[in-house]
């Protein structure tokens, strides 16, 4: 049974550590058609929100046909939900989701988005000029390779590019991320969310922003992730791509496939579950539950309800942890019991050992028998607690990865539960109710040393909890509690 013991004991560490070592934009729009009809000569231009600017006009002839242009630095388009400053070259300069109260320029900056044409002279970032604006979306032009873009920002929020030219092209999407953009300062900065890259083929994939990796895949829509936020392009359809991931912070892809046209999505929210499903595209595969998801969407669905009831996601969180425990009772109810049974005939195991140590053939007999008359199961404990960690570990990815998290206070010092307690008071007193708990629960063992190790586990796990968000500490010093109450509750009807 020393044995036993040790392997038992191994079985919970080793869960411990691949538990905690698994993670490791308003601005009025610029009218510029009634620009050009006002200001003919103007050389310089700016609206009164920004840095929004339109530098003269020309006109030129394309395919035969003269054009009225206006060069232009910046162009803003907004719509009730959305709100996206560009530059020239199409890359992001300001977006905001007014769903959400979120700002693009907080997370990423204008190079982050980068898109490239190839007109069978290498890729190349193009500029392009206004030819006409309106409510909601503009129209540019590339004069040079007479690559026509058509923007606007759809009813689900969506900014749309569509590109046509007479031309056959291919183009190139590259994504870019600095090492600035993480968090390194925490020795367990594992645990925190990570900057990463993310792509849908037939399901989705992600891959740390500081990873190496290339191939060949069809992409439906790719991603970067900075956190809680991501800006995603999304394509019709799935489309052939050779992909780069470079370690210093890059992510491009191109196409092998021309185009005369071509429409292209792109988003930037902040990842919430509920709006990324309302976005389609399966968008919402980028908030990660890995395994776990079959439990972990209910158990969102609960925080989110017990959030509606009480306008505070602590509270949220503390009720739901008592009705999962009280769901969970009849399997805690069957391994306190067991291990009751267990520390009641440990006398007589321990007789059983010491009478037959020399027989381990015998001993194993004599201690089954014992089992069985006592009614004893050495693996009544532990099983019971076993079929609950897909809960735990459910619970775990739900609290991580969820964004209601973010700048959602709880009450006193405890201001954003998605961030740790700045005070360590939350894994204090988790360690705290641990070794109350150990205290409470029935020993099996008589080993001194295996004693003494246990008592480290508590303070084991308030280190590793120190830098988790303040939510996390919360659920589990929570559990912790009401496991103890159970406990109680079983052993005086024992």
């Amino acid at each position: 049974m020393k044995d036993d013991q040790k392997r038992a004991f191994l079985a919970v560490f080793l869960s411990g550590l691949i538990l905690f070592g698994w993670q490791y934009f308003f601005a009025p729009k610029t009218d510029y058609s009634e620009t050009m009809k006002k200001k003919e000569s103007t050389n310089v231009e700016s609206n009164n929100k920004s840095d929004t600017t339109i530098i003269g006009n020309s006109s030129n002839k394309i395919n035969n046909e003269e054009i009225r242009t206006i060069d232009v630095v910046n162009f803003e388009l907004k719509n009730d939900s959305n709100f996206y400053k560009l530059n020239n070259s199409l890359q992001i300069v300001e977006a905001t989701s007014f769903e959400n109260d979120s700002h693009f320029e907080k997370y990423f900056t204008s190079n982050t988005y980068n898109i490239f044409f190839d007109f069978n002279d290498g890729f190349k970032q193009l500029d392009f000029s206004v030819i006409n604006s309106s409510e909601g979306s503009v129209s540019l032009i590339n004069k040079d390779y007479d690559l026509k873009a058509d923007l606007k920002i759809n009813k689900k929020g969506y900014l749309v590019y569509d590109f046509s030219s007479s031309k056959s092209f291919k183009f190139k999407v590259v994504y870019n991320l600095t090492k600035a953009s993480e968090d390194e300062g925490s020795m367990f900065a594992f645990s925190q969310p990570k900057s990463m890259f993310g792509y849908y083929s037939n399901d989705y994939n992600s891959v740390p922003f500081t990873t190496e990796d290339s191939g060949d895949k069809s992409f439906k829509w790719a991603s970067v992730d900075n956190e809680y936020h991501m800006l995603a392009t999304v394509f019709s359809e799935k489309i052939p791509f050779l992909f780069k991931i470079k370690e210093s912070g890059s992510f491009s892809f191109h196409t092998n496939k021309e185009f005369t046209k071509l429409s292209i999505n792109q988003i930037f929210t902040r990842k919430e579950f509920d709006y990324l499903k309302g976005l389609g595209n399966n968008l919402d595969l980028a908030i990660d539950f890995g395994i776990w998801g079959v439990i972990a969407i209910p158990i969102l669905r609960g925080l989110q309800f017990f959030y509606t009831v009480f306008p505070n996601y602590g509270i949220a969180i503390i009720l739901l942890t008592i009705i999962i425990r009280l769901l969970t009772f009849p399997l805690q109810y069957k391994s306190f019991k067991s291990m009751k049974k267990m520390q009641e005939i440990q006398p007589q195991l321990n007789k059983v050992r010491e009478k037959f140590k020399d027989n381990p053939q015998k001993m194993q007999q004599e201690t089954m028998a014992l089992f069985k008359k006592s009614g004893a199961n050495p693996l009544g404990g532990c099983l019971p607690l076993i079929l609950q960690m897909p809960i735990f570990f459910a619970f775990y990815r739900v609290l991580y990865s969820s964004v209601e998290l973010v700048d959602a206070p709880f009450y006193l010092w405890i201001s954003d539960l998605s961030q740790k307690d700045p005070f360590y008071v939350l894994p204090i007193l988790m360690a705290v109710a641990m070794v109350l708990n150990q205290r409470l629960m029935p020993t099996t063992t008589t080993d001194p040393v295996q004693k003494k190790i246990m008592m480290f586990v508590p303070l084991i796990f308030a280190i590793f909890m120190k830098d988790f968000p303040a939510g996390l500490t919360l659920y589990i010093f929570i559990s912790t509690l009401v496991g103890m109450l159970q406990q109680l509750y079983v052993y005086r009807r024992a």
